[in-house]
């Protein structure tokens, strides 16, 4: 009889796990804020356990737009979701670059807090302007990756016919957590990142950096610039300028640059009470989200809905919580 009592309970509880979703979250690279972050986002979610939730190293925005689009699979409860910025999911949603001809069915479930855009150097490399990274070693992040696509603009706005192979002394295609390495031991002049404010990698590179008597440079990007419109004119409305103050990397001066606010993302298909409880979950534990990822102090009610006024819809049931919360009017 107990042996029955135990089959029949291993029994349920097994089918009550296989009846839940299951949500893989795309991230980033180890080293960026979205791998920190999206981690934490699993095990909230687990530790409240609406879903079984798993978070997974990836390329970054685009790769996690990409896993959205073309893993998920409503028929076995399995949802792609994932952190992503802005001008990669505007571009997954209406079907651009990456994306051309097939459109992402991708849903907005909340904000999350702001990149900001980092072009980092060495006071001593001489670099002071985008221009100055004519004939330098330089990584543009991940191969075809978010990153990588802003800093071509970039780039194209302030070199003419810009082209990475010619311009570039030697053309890097590395995660920042490699990017850092590679500069610290004098083998890169520069690399391309767009992260939370600190971003764990380029704080320790300031540090190991300081520790030789070196120090970071941050290459401005004024709001008045060429790139700095260029940018914002592809993508209106969801490109911003803000400062990296001094005091986050050690930096001599504040650096004007270019800000985005991430998005966590899920598929139109993830059922409206999954996305309702994914929402919930999150925002009734802001404060161990917050304590483990520093930029995810950013990460408020209030900030949650900032993105709604722009192309990307949010999930229904993200939309219910947040008027049951009153700050969706």
């Amino acid at each position: 009889m107990r042996w029955v009592l135990v089959s029949w309970f291993f029994w349920v509880f097994g089918l009550t796990l296989a009846q839940k979703p299951q949500v893989l979250i795309g991230t980033g690279g180890v080293g960026g804020v979205y791998f920190y972050y999206g981690t934490t986002i699993a095990e909230i979610l687990n530790k409240a356990g609406v879903v079984q939730a798993q978070a997974m190293q990836s390329g970054g925005s685009i790769e996690n737009l990409m896993l959205l689009r073309d893993r998920t699979d409503p028929a076995r409860g399995l949802y792609y979701c994932g952190t992503a910025l802005p001008d990669a999911a505007l571009m997954a949603f209406l079907g651009e670059e990456r994306f051309q001809g097939t459109l992402a069915p991708v849903r907005i479930l909340f904000t999350m807090y702001p990149n900001y855009f980092h072009v980092v150097t060495t006071e001593e490399s001489g670099i002071r302007v985008l221009q100055d990274l004519r004939g330098k070693r330089v990584s543009t992040e991940v191969p075809g990756g978010i990153i990588e696509y802003e800093a071509r603009i970039l780039m194209s706005a302030a070199i003419p016919g810009f082209d990475p192979k010619a311009h570039f002394g030697k053309w890097e295609r590395v995660r920042v957590a490699e990017s850092a390495s590679l500069l610290a031991e004098g083998n890169l002049d520069a690399f391309f990142w767009s992260g939370g404010l600190p971003t764990g990698s380029i704080l320790e590179l300031a540090g190991a950096l300081s520790r030789r008597g070196k120090r970071l440079y941050l290459v401005p990007l004024p709001p008045e610039s060429t790139p700095v419109q260029v940018l914002q004119r592809r993508f209106p409305g969801v490109v911003n300028t803000g400062v990296i103050p001094k005091g986050v990397y050690n930096t001599r001066y504040d650096t004007p640059t270019l800000t985005f606010w991430n998005v966590f993302v899920c598929p139109a298909s993830l059922p409206e009470e999954v996305a309702y409880a994914m929402v919930k979950a999150v925002f009734e534990n802001l404060p161990a989200l917050h304590t483990a990822v520093a930029p995810a102090r950013d990460t408020t009610l209030e900030n949650a809905v900032r993105s709604r006024g722009g192309k990307v819809p949010y999930h229904p049931g993200a939309v219910r919580y947040f008027q049951e919360k009153g700050v969706w009017r």
